[in-house]
């Protein structure tokens, strides 16, 4: 991400005409500060299993119910 904010900024300082990007980083001890926090725990609490962990195709089944959103397959990488 800061590489492509780095790029992003120096292209936009070039070309002129946007807007440059300045990332900040919310303090990892600090959940009030993220707005999805309260959304994910009580998500992530909806969809566990204490006697197992869950597989990949589970989690991602069970969080789509849970929150009611349409699945979708995973994205595939793009390794430069």
């Amino acid at each position: 991400m800061r590489a492509w904010i780095r790029a992003h900024n120096r292209r936009v300082k070039r070309e002129g005409g946007g807007v440059r990007t300045v990332g900040c980083a919310l303090p990892t001890k600090s959940p009030w500060l993220n707005r999805i926090e309260p959304y994910w725990i009580h998500g992530k609490r909806a969809i566990l299993e204490a006697e197992r962990k869950l597989t990949a195709a589970e989690t991602i089944e069970r969080v789509c119910a849970y929150f009611g959103c349409e699945e979708f397959p995973p994205l595939a990488q793009q390794l430069d």
